[in-house]
């Protein structure tokens, strides 16, 4: 629902304030994108994973640990997805365009490859 007019001289009076009161807070949040935020955390997903997997490799000393690094690769798992899904499509390009290789790009370009094509439903 758009607003009306008058809702949208306040919204922009409240802007302008916020400009001139916290100039770089405005700067901050300007730059701040979805990708900037969930990177970091797929990456660390990943580092998870991979100690998932070593904990799952001493099942011969005890079930127990096996189990628990099962639960935390997918645990780790099921975190990289949901970040590289808010991630989106079209942010995906521009992760994947920024170094030559990177675990990340990789994620994503497999993610990108398995996901259904838009409007498939």
């Amino acid at each position: 629902m758009p607003l009306s007019e008058h809702e949208q001289r306040i919204l922009e009076e409240i802007e302008r304030r916020l400009a001139e009161e916290d100039p770089r807070l405005v700067d901050t949040v300007a730059k701040a994108s979805v990708s900037g935020h969930a990177i970091p955390r797929i990456r660390w997903g990943i580092v998870a994973f991979v100690l998932g997997f070593a904990l799952l490799l001493f099942f011969q000393v005890s079930l127990w640990i096996a189990v628990a690094g099962f639960l935390v690769m997918l645990a780790s798992s099921l975190l990289v997805y949901h970040y590289l899904k808010k991630v989106g499509r079209d942010q995906l390009s521009s992760i994947q365009e920024r170094g030559r290789f990177s675990v990340t790009a990789a994620l994503a370009k497999w993610a990108d490859r398995f996901r259904p094509p838009r409007g498939s439903n």
